[in-house]
């Protein structure tokens, strides 16, 4: 995300990434106002009132909307804010979609004033505006599974299994080589030479399988990890473990997990951690949040008083120098966090 100008209510922003979108879709909420180049047919070409002909050219025009709805599909390329225009060439008052993608630009508002939470989320997503995608690849002898990890969630992009796993033929190993090769080719296809690759699972399968890689033709940067586990349980192990922090420790999202395993540790082992809205805010009250994991939406809930609540929270947190994470709902320990109410501090001593 690249701000391009700075408005007295909001901000003007280029999408420069799929990221990005999903960040959009947590600020762009009802009680915006959202401006962006669209297109709409003239009104006065329909043979009826407020009817459009259907050959009517659609005519490129800035149009403002004040945001009812939005509707996003994680790792999808564009985003929908459904609202009424509050201003344009024509039209004022009928209804309109924006439909944002990657490349746009787009002047977001909010009467009143922006949430500290808003600019802290659109902060760290431009500074993070330069960071790439990575591959997550889980290999195991008769299994591999390819996800693709950005800064707010992890996505499966294939599973491929060796009939029979090679275990009933006098030639395995020959098998499991054919088997390598053709996931190597196809793993080639997905992942551009600029993706780096994060290699992980238990024994030496992950090995064979980047030579393999390398043997084909893949020109990635290309860390290879040992998991004590196999399958999605080992892509939750290397990124909650820091098995890859030298390619992927930038992403936000490897600092999302980080702090829900860390939180979800010391409730197991009495420690010094808090979560449920109350406990939370005692704990903020008296200055002992170092680290608050919190699920963006939570914060940015339909509930006047549920969001007051967060917010009064979060700026207590900050004033005692805290650092409160945002995590996107794409991932599995962001679900572990929903399952605990949405929310989770790491605490600097233990509450009693």
């Amino acid at each position: 995300m690249r701000q391009i100008k700075k408005l007295d209510e909001g901000f003007r922003l280029r999408v420069e990434f799929e990221d990005d979108l999903w960040v959009l879709s947590q600020l762009c909420r009802p009680s915006s106002i959202l401006g962006m180049l669209s297109y709409r047919r003239d009104s006065t070409t329909g043979t009826q009132i407020d009817g459009r002909a259907k050959s009517a050219e659609r005519k490129p025009m800035w149009i403002v909307l004040d945001v009812e709805k939005t509707e996003f599909q994680p790792f999808t390329d564009n985003l929908r804010a459904h609202g009424v225009i509050k201003d344009a060439k024509i039209d004022i008052g009928s209804h309109h979609t924006h439909i944002i993608s990657i490349g746009d630009e787009v002047e977001l508002e909010f009467p009143g004033g922006v949430a500290k939470s808003d600019i802290s989320l659109l902060r760290e997503t431009i500074s993070s505006g330069l960071r790439a995608k990575s591959a997550l690849i889980v290999v195991e002898n008769d299994e591999i599974i390819l996800f693709e990890v950005t800064s707010h969630g992890i996505r499966d992009v294939s599973q491929f299994s060796m009939r029979g796993g090679g275990k009933r033929t006098n030639d395995s190993s020959s098998v499991r080589k054919g088997f390598f090769e053709r996931v190597a080719k196809e793993t080639i296809l997905v992942f551009p030479d600029e993706m780096p690759m994060v290699i992980c699972g238990p024994g030496l399968a992950r090995e064979q399988f980047e030579s393999m890689l390398r043997m084909n033709g893949s020109k990635n940067h290309i860390l290879n990890a040992a998991t004590s586990i196999g399958g999605r349980s080992a892509a939750n192990e290397v990124l909650a473990d820091g098995l890859a922090d030298s390619v992927l420790g930038e992403h936000a999202l490897v600092t999302q997990i980080k702090v829900i395993e860390e939180g979800l540790k010391r409730i197991s082992t009495n420690g010094s951690v808090a979560y449920g809205k109350s406990v939370i805010s005692e704990a903020a009250d008296a200055g002992a949040v170092d680290t608050l994991a919190v699920d963006a939406n939570l914060i940015r809930s339909q509930d006047p008083e549920v969001r007051k609540d967060w917010e009064s929270i979060l700026q207590t947190i900050e004033l005692s120098k805290g650092e409160i994470v945002q995590v996107s709902q794409e991932h599995d320990s962001a679900q572990q966090l929903l399952g605990i109410g949405g929310a989770i501090a790491l605490l600097r001593w233990k509450m009693d």
